[in-house]
């Protein structure tokens, strides 16, 4: 795999899970340390789970300072953005604007993520297609996790537009035709991932749950 591809898909998916960090920060009404911190540890959380989790130690965050320094300079970014153009707007507004934008950065992050995270597995390991697929996952959905905990919120992945249903099925297919073609490999993840999250949202579509008796 062409190294200028996966730096491509390693920073959409820093720029996309630092703002969705940075927005959800602000939405739970964090300081300037919280939504640089929660930026931050949303863009890197997921490759450091995958790198432990293959004993590549230290976690390339810690190898190459630019995975930090970027999610760090986004996190500012949407700090002062919103600081300057949405602080003091109308309560319903902000609202719009964060769930809006929220998701398709999640979006976008969680489809660069997994299938970043079956490259690394493709190109590092000798495992197969559910080592690979388990850590594109890992890596798609570990940053949002995190963020979700730190905000003190269910993490979006057990409740919301079949989050990590997307996930999975943009690994699995990355990881199939791998060995076929690895353009079509990586073109048929990060559709596929896109899809069924856009699909999700527009449909309410939601995994089954036990409803609360009245």
């Amino acid at each position: 795999m062409d190294y200028g591809l996966r730096l491509v898909l390693d920073i959409i998916g820093l720029i996309s899970f630092s703002t969705s960090g940075a927005l959800l920060a602000v939405r739970k009404k964090m300081d300037y340390l919280g939504i640089c911190i929660l930026g931050v540890v949303t863009s890197v959380g997921g490759g450091a789970t995958r790198d432990i989790i293959i004993g590549r130690t230290p976690p390339v965050m810690f190898q190459d300072p630019l995975y930090v320094l970027v999610a760090f300079v986004v996190a500012n970014a949407v700090f002062f953005f919103l600081y300057f153009h949405v602080n003091g707007k109308s309560k319903p507004l902000v609202n719009h604007i964060f769930e809006k934008y929220l998701f398709w950065f999640d979006t976008a992050g969680l489809a660069s993520f997994t299938v970043n995270g079956v490259i690394v597995g493709e190109t590092m390991t000798d495992g197969g297609v559910f080592l690979c697929s388990f850590l594109g996952v890992m890596t798609g959905v570990g940053g949002g996790i995190l963020r979700d905990l730190l905000a003190n919120e269910v993490p979006a992945i057990f409740k919301k537009h079949v989050y990590a249903v997307a996930s999975i099925a943009g690994a699995i297919s990355t990881a199939l035709l791998w060995k076929v073609s690895e353009i079509a490999a990586v073109s048929t993840g990060l559709f596929l991932v896109v899809l069924i999250r856009a699909l999700a949202m527009h449909y309410k579509w939601n995994l089954p749950h036990i409803k609360k008796q009245r």
